[in-house]
């Protein structure tokens, strides 16, 4: 038996390995450029651009390839950057490199059902026993854990994720590790080097190791949007559950790629629903899934789009909610000097602070503007990363005006939610007049689309 008849080796567990690998990875990038760059004094610039673009390229395979034998953070990271690019490659390289990384989105090689077999068997029991069928090819792979088909003795087919052994202790090694080697790129990519930035998106990986946690927050969603018109949220199977196996209802579909592909109007469509799914569901309900982007959500035949994984689930309060409306309603108005105060009321600007009024309300543009634009905007990658980079990087002005203010963690999470929404709904190409979809929940205003108000329905009958 070959090593590829084996399948990918056991999780590295240790903070000594897994910085070794993504170690050895940054320390190849680096030479290859410098070779290059020293081999290039006798060919043209035309062919040093060509030798520095196939030296990224390689670099993006090998980024993807390590981060997805590593899972835990590490993978989890490299999700994220396939949607919001955060120009770790020359901007000739970045299309190969988001390229690279969407392989991670939906699955990387599954490991041998006999490493995640014992994970089962130890929690639920024979997986002959437990199940009527039991198909031992994982259908996806993820950062946390891999996910089969099975059909239960009633006769339901099943999704059982099951956590990888060991993913555990390689989340707390990855979470020490990351802040460590995302320096290497800090004079490219202040961005993800930023303390306050790495903190952020690997806060909630601990909770996300937990599917009892996730089991519930799926439990309880799954009844509310049992009745939604284009929302379906699959029904764990609870008694086969525990804490590293998750059973849900199988759900078919199209994913991410294959919408894609369809014409503008069904994208669209669908980029709507996404919408209004994770940024709706923040505004009218005070809590959402903040785990968006491209691998977890499925386009059923039937229209509705069904939305997986629940582990990163959050709640804010409704005093949070409100002055992320009143902030959305302000800007969307151009009162920088309203805007100002509320962010001084609300403890976001410290007390005699020097951020004016113009520059409240530049932060906020730059953050998020397409929310704020009175017509039909399709978002490109390119603009959230824009985004994403005013808001977090200490190169942009945006930074370093509210650098020394007070951001809560409410403000920071919401952010990372719209810049994965944006950044999810411009990998399907979608585009939406966003500030009327959004004006339903920041103002109250009537349904501006036809699934505005089929929504709106659901809502009143919930009542």
């Amino acid at each position: 038996m070959t090593a590829a008849d084996r399948g990918p080796a056991p999780i590295a567990t240790s903070r000594v390995s897994r910085g070794a690998a993504l170690g050895k990875l940054a320390a190849k990038q680096t030479l290859r450029r410098v070779v290059v760059k020293a081999g290039s004094i006798a060919v043209s610039e035309t062919r040093r651009e060509e030798l520095l673009s196939q030296a990224d390229q390689r670099m993006a395979r090998e980024f993807a390839a390590v981060l997805g034998q590593m899972r835990g953070a590490a993978m989890k990271i490299g999700q994220m950057l396939s949607v919001v690019d955060l120009r770790i490659v020359d901007e000739r390289s970045q299309d190969a490199f988001r390229r690279q990384l969407s392989k991670l989105q939906a699955s990387v090689d599954a490991m041998p059902f006999d490493t995640m077999r014992p994970v089962i068997e130890a929690e639920l029991g024979p997986v002959d026993r437990v199940f009527a069928s039991f198909d031992t090819a994982a259908f996806a792979a993820a950062s946390i854990g891999q996910v089969y088909r099975a059909r239960t003795h009633d006769g339901r087919d099943v999704a059982v994720k099951v956590q990888y052994p060991g993913v555990r202790a390689a989340v707390q090694a990855d979470l020490k590790n990351l802040a460590l080697f995302l320096k290497m790129w800090k004079s490219t990519v202040p961005t993800v080097a930023a303390r306050e930035f790495l903190e952020e998106v690997t806060d909630g990986l601990s909770s996300e190791l937990d599917y009892r946690q996730e089991c519930a927050n799926q439990a309880r969603l799954a009844e509310r949007y049992r009745t939604h018109p284009f929302i379906h949220v699959p029904a764990p199977v609870e008694e086969l559950c525990s804490g590293s196996v998750l059973t849900t209802e199988y759900v078919h579909g199209r994913n991410a790629s294959q919408v894609a592909e369809l014409p503008a109007q069904e994208r669209d469509r669908v980029g709507e629903i996404i919408y209004r799914f994770y940024i709706g569901s923040l505004f009218r309900d005070c809590e959402f899934n903040g785990d968006a982007h491209p691998g977890n959500f499925v386009y059923m035949p039937d229209g509705r789009v069904a939305f997986l994984d629940f582990g990163l689930y959050k709640r804010m309060s409704p005093e949070a909610v409100e002055v992320e409306r009143r902030a959305a309603e302000l800007c969307s108005a151009a009162d920088g000097e309203g805007l100002r105060r509320l962010l001084e009321e609300s403890g976001v600007l410290r007390p005699n602070s020097t951020v004016t009024a113009e520059e409240c309300l530049q932060y906020t543009l730059d953050a998020a503007g397409w929310n704020f634009v009175d017509e039909y905007v399709a978002v490109q990658p390119i603009d959230v990363s824009s985004a994403m980079l005013g808001v977090v990087s200490p190169a942009t002005r945006s930074f370093q005006t509210m650098r020394s203010e007070r951001l809560p963690p409410e403000h920071l999470f919401s952010r990372r939610l719209d810049f994965l929404v944006f950044g999810t709904i411009s990998h399907i190409g979608a585009g939406g007049n966003w500030y009327r979809i959004a004006s339903e929940w920041i103002y109250g205003a009537p349904p501006a689309t036809p699934l505005g108000v089929a929504e709106a329905q659901w809502r009143s009958a919930l009542r």
